[in-house]
């Protein structure tokens, strides 16, 4: 049995296609918990016309998505909670392939599946740092991330164990960068992590950028941002290859547009030294090396093009196609 969890603010666009993907699932054994974290929209009223005994709707003031997915948790009736976010959504199947995932590998606490990325209406599938063979298992998930650095779990397409999820701390009330990985990474230190290479679920990276926890590149404080609260890793790092890659690659990424922007610079610098660098992709030895000056023309540019291809996009669609 599954205990679904829809964190929902201010997603009136998107908020019916995610309920109505998971009404629709082949599964029946359910509930669905929509708690609406104050709103400003129409969102509320559009799920609370939806009349299903199994949807169970929850108002609260505006306390953030860490806070809600916590108390969606604390209000689940079953064993396992499958988490959705309210701009996402599910193939029918996707409960019913994750219990079978969860019967076969039962030792997991932390169990997820691949997904479609949606760009520009269009859905891809990336690699995800596993064998061309592997169809279902037990992952390194560390190992698999460090090796891509392409998500492999986030909160629209993976299931945890309910007690496992309450004796870690569940998502940190403080964090609002990366808060679902830095979750996956203290279940994955204390549990085993099954995964399903067939992709049932969306990421819908088409959403508004104001709606979006990175859109615009976002600055966020350091006491928000999970690689600036990463120093319980440290033991960890310093006994696993895969954990320092993992890290360092992390560090590296995250780091960029604090870099680029001269903020934070004393944190950004202090943990930038942890860095070995000469392992680090070529493009971000050339970044972190460049003058600041050059490397803010140099994404200027960038956004620039990114803008220009988008128009072009757009402009596609409009025209007709004759045959």
């Amino acid at each position: 049995m599954f205990s679904v969890v829809i964190p929902l603010y201010n997603k009136a666009d998107y908020i019916e296609k995610a309920v109505v993907s998971v009404l629709q699932q082949t599964y029946p054994t359910f509930e669905l918990i929509i708690i609406n974290d104050g709103s400003t929209d129409d969102s509320w009223q559009r799920v609370a016309r939806y009349n299903d005994a199994r949807i169970q709707l929850i108002d609260q003031p505006n306390a953030g998505v860490s806070v809600t997915r916590n108390r969606g948790v604390l209000v689940a009736s079953f064993e396992y909670v499958a988490f959705l976010d309210a701009d996402d959504w599910w193939e029918p199947t996707f409960l019913e392939q994750m219990a079978q995932l969860i019967q076969k590998y039962n030792e997991a606490i932390l169990f997820g599946c691949n997904y479609y990325y949606v760009k520009h209406g269009r859905c891809k599938v990336e690699p995800k740092g596993l064998t061309e063979t592997f169809r279902d298992g037990y992952i390194d998930y560390i190992s698999a991330y460090s090796s891509q650095f392409c998500v492999l779990l986030n909160c629209s397409f993976v299931v945890v164990q309910k007690q496992a999820f309450l004796d870690v701390g569940g998502f940190k009330p403080n964090l609002r960068f990366s808060e679902d990985f830095d979750l996956w990474i203290r279940l994955a230190l204390v549990g085993k992590v099954a995964y399903l290479n067939t992709p049932l679920a969306y990421s819908n990276q088409d959403v508004i950028a104001q709606s979006r926890a990175i859109g615009g590149y976002k600055l966020y404080h350091p006491d928000a941002h999970f690689i600036f609260n990463a120093d319980y890793l440290k033991a960890a790092e310093q006994q696993s290859v895969a954990m320092k890659r993992l890290l360092d690659g992390l560090r590296v990424r995250t780091l960029l547009p604090y870099y680029l922007a001269n903020k934070y610079k004393s944190e950004v610098q202090a943990i930038l030294a942890k860095v070995d660098f000469p392992q680090q992709p070529v493009y971000y030895r050339w970044a972190y090396q460049t003058p600041r000056l050059l490397l803010q023309l140099y994404f200027r540019l960038m956004k620039i093009g990114a803008r220009s291809k988008q128009k072009l996009v757009r402009l596609g669609r409009r025209i007709p196609t004759t045959l």
